[in-house]
């Protein structure tokens, strides 16, 4: 047999790696039941291994870093996965907290998109590329299909508690929610959807056949999947444009009156593939499915020219807003999903490439490739007429969106896990680690809720609202210093003759 210079050599299958045996300098690696074991003598080393056991050949994959554990050998994270899910996060974050004061990167109100409209598309992509790595062998595909919809009912509950109205939200200290009005959909629950589809998609919808490195073969590989995604955007471009949308009401308080009483709206329609906020198919299906009591209350439109003075703030509706402007809307409905599960394998193929090629540079290669062909896709379609709309998940918006991330995660996987800049991102790397525990606790946050829940006496004398009028007297005082500066340089300033 002969071995590369990297210094990979075979180990028998059978023998322990116990600490006085000749292999226990080594560090091993498992790469699946049913393949070879090997052990790494240089974990320095960086070049491609290929290793020949009679007539089977295989490779080493380089991001494979061996790491030990007490209890074993453990298979490592991609790192770079971690980071991106990180940056995701505190991203998410930042739009949240900071979209009221800089509208730039709020969501658009409606057509186009901003820096917050990336953040679904995004966790999305990676749970896409998650997928393709935890399902790449199957001892069982029964037990894998088993633990996906574990999985998957795990993130529609946590969901439906953090989002379907139970925390009744900063400044409310009750808490429960009615059915009647409970909201069924969310980010969590669009997650916990795409997921389960896309899990099933990889446990039976693939060729067993292992194909070469080349990307004809991967596209036969799974073909199966790219069907289905072809057959999703078809039934969700008929929808969308074939359904003819009627007139509809909805009850909701007036603002135009100091009364408090309800009043009936009336949105007048009958149109077939419209893009406005009042008369597109998305909203129709989820209204005629979930019912207008359980969509979101708060859409983006409200910050619309149409229904705000302060647009694209969030400000008083206009004398002359249209009947649609207090409508319920819901930005995860049940049409929209239908493209963010296309998102979603896409960012399976990207898995794909990771699990079939070996090497970073064909890795990096081909997912700039794909990247750079979903853009320049969805960039024709925008010129087309078709615009970018995340409340309506258009295909131009799935395609500009998942190649953005494809480039972002093929540059952060280029940073960390070729060039190993690990260290600078730990704090990215670890809360992408626990990205759920940290949107749960920050992005709902959970943690406001808590901090208002202890009071001197009276509900409203609680730690947040001490923050806020701390912050409040800073920005008062520091408006107040800036006009006496003004004042004073006026009053010292001499007149020019």
């Amino acid at each position: 047999m002969e071995v590369e210079s990297c210094g990979y050599v075979p180990v028998n299958p059978d023998e322990e790696d116990h600490e006085g045996s000749s292999n226990s300098s080594r560090h091993a690696v498992i790469l699946e039941p049913g393949d070879h074991r090997i052990s790494v003598m240089d974990e320095g080393c960086a070049a491609r291994a290929l290793l020949e056991d009679g007539q089977k050949p295989f490779e080493v994959d380089q991001g494979a870093k061996p790491r030990r554990i007490d209890s074993g050998i453990q298979r490592p994270r991609l790192s770079s996965l971690d980071v991106f899910r990180g940056l995701t996060v505190i991203l998410m974050i930042l739009v949240d907290d900071a979209g009221g004061i800089f509208p730039a990167i709020n969501h658009s109100p409606w057509d186009g998109v901003t820096l917050a409209d990336f953040v679904m598309p995004f966790f999305l992509f990676m749970v896409g590329v998650s997928i393709a790595l935890a399902y790449k062998r199957l001892p069982s595909k029964l037990v894998a299909t088993k633990r996906a919809a574990l999985r998957a009912c795990k993130l529609l509950m946590i969901g439906l508690f953090v989002q379907g109205g139970f925390l009744h939200g900063i400044n409310d200290l009750s808490y429960g929610v009615d059915i009647s009005r409970i909201r069924w959909m969310g980010v969590l629950q669009r997650i916990a959807i795409a997921y389960l589809v896309a899990a099933l998609c990889e446990i039976w919808l693939k060729d067993e056949a292992d194909p070469s490195t080349k990307i004809v073969s991967l596209f036969t590989k799974y073909k199966n999947q790219w069907v289905l995604s072809l057959v999703l955007t078809m039934i969700y471009l008929s929808l969308f444009y074939g359904l003819s949308v009627p007139d509809w009401q909805y009850i909701a308080s007036s603002t135009a009156t100091n009364s408090s009483a309800p009043v009936t709206f009336s949105v007048k329609c009958g149109l077939r593939g419209d893009t406005s906020p009042a008369c597109n198919a998305v909203g129709m299906i989820d209204r005629k499915v979930l019912g207008i009591n359980h969509l979101y209350r708060k859409p983006t439109y409200l910050r619309t020219k149409q229904c705000s003075t302060k647009s694209p703030a969030n400000g008083p509706l206009p004398p002359n807003a249209p009947s649609w402007c207090q409508a319920p809307f819901d930005p995860e409905g049940l049409l929209s999903s239908v493209m963010a599960i296309v998102t979603t394998l896409i960012g399976l193929h990207f898995g794909h490439i990771m699990v079939h090629f070996k090497d970073h540079k064909s890795r990096v290669t081909q997912w700039c490739i794909a990247a750079s062909g979903l853009l320049i896709k969805g960039w024709i379609l925008h010129l087309c007429g078709m615009s970018l709309n995340k409340a309506l998940y258009s295909l131009s918006y799935t395609c500009i969106t998942a190649g953005v991330g494809g480039i972002l995660f093929a540059a952060i996987y280029t940073l960390v896990d070729v060039y190993e800049y690990r260290r600078p991102m730990f704090l990215l790397e670890w809360v992408g680690t626990h990205s759920l525990k940290v949107f749960v606790i920050v992005a709902c946050n959970i943690w406001l809720l808590g901090l208002q829940g202890f009071y001197l006496k009276e509900p409203k004398n609680n730690i947040v609202s001490e923050i806020s009028m701390f912050f409040i007297c800073g920005q008062l005082l520091e408006t107040l210093l800036e006009v006496f500066q003004k004042q004073a340089i006026g009053f010292f300033t001499l007149p020019r003759q």
